[in-house]
């Protein structure tokens, strides 16, 4: 396997993936982190998310599930379940609506016939931005949702927007520029 600049520095750095430094490039922006304490990631495996919230803010409670299983990470709370099962995880449940930080690097498997790929990550992603809307403080919670640019962008989009106090997209440094994936992010506001 060939690592690109990213990979050889998350290995360099300890972390299991490249993609922490989508997310991190995202949570210096917007300050999604600073004061999160319950944080939540859907879709963590291989676990570098989880790994690099959990490193950034010692003090928090980092829940993460995932329908792969991941190497235990210290003071994280890993489930393998998948996201449709979120509520049957009593620790998790205990604490809905008060999550500060849910985050979500979530893809299904991708077939190569655009319009079952879109439909899919349309879908995935909606049942994602549902089950994060429920678990999340409605008064200063952060959401970062990975998605990609097609057909479906739009209306996720605007259904984010008829939800958060506010939207952005963000394309970090660290994606491929020939990659797809874009990331967006929603803000409920006090």
């Amino acid at each position: 396997m060939h690592l690109d600049n990213w990979g050889l520095k998350a290995k360099k750095l300890g972390y299991r993936s490249r993609a922490v430094f989508k997310l991190e490039e995202i949570l210096n922006k917007t300050n999604a982190l600073k004061r999160s304490k319950n944080i939540l990631d859907i879709g963590a495996a291989p676990g570098g998310w989880s790994q690099f919230v959990k490193n950034k803010k010692k003090d928090a409670s980092v829940f993460a599930i995932d329908i792969l299983d991941i190497e235990p990470i210290e003071g994280v709370d890993f489930y393998n379940v998948a996201v449709e099962e979120l509520d049957s995880i009593d620790k998790i449940l205990a604490l809905k609506g008060s999550f500060d930080l849910v985050i979500s690097d979530l893809a299904p498997n991708l077939t190569g016939i655009s319009v079952i790929d879109e439909a899919n990550i349309f879908e995935l992603n909606d049942i994602t931005l549902n089950v994060a809307v429920e678990y999340l403080c409605k008064t200063r919670g952060f959401f970062i949702i990975k998605t990609f640019q097609n057909s479906m962008l739009k209306k996720l989009k605007t259904k984010m927007s008829s939800i958060f106090d506010e939207v952005q997209v963000h394309k970090p440094a660290a994606s491929k520029k020939q990659s797809a994936e874009i990331y967006l992010y929603g803000a409920f506001k006090e």
